[in-house]
């Protein structure tokens, strides 16, 4: 099993949740906040620049089967691939086991 973390823009959450609905069972989505290659961005408000050093980003976490990643990140990567800095990442993590609290069924069958 693996563990998808993928940080993306907010306005493409609804995107990529239809896109990846065939292939996962459920997902964590969490407002963040974080910079990477972009350092933030300069703004406006009434006539004053101010720096914003962390930019609002949307992270999704998705636990799956080993077999369904590529899916998974063939789905969201054209959708997130603007190829300006702040595009986002996908993380794939390894993950030992799982547990579903309610039925004690552990590995795949508790995804």
């Amino acid at each position: 099993m693996k563990k998808i973390e993928a940080i993306i823009r907010p306005h493409l959450l609804e995107a990529v949740h239809k896109a990846v609905s065939p292939y996962v069972a459920g997902m964590t989505v969490m407002e963040v906040k974080g910079f990477g290659r972009q350092k933030g961005h300069s703004e406006i408000y009434r006539g004053s620049e101010y720096q914003i050093d962390f930019v609002p980003k949307v992270q999704m976490n998705i636990v799956c089967k080993d077999s369904d990643v590529e899916q998974i990140i063939e789905a969201i990567e054209p959708i997130c691939k603007s190829g300006k800095i702040g595009d986002g990442k996908i993380f794939i993590l390894p993950i030992e086991d799982v547990v579903r609290i309610r039925t004690g069924e552990r590995g795949e069958e508790a995804l």
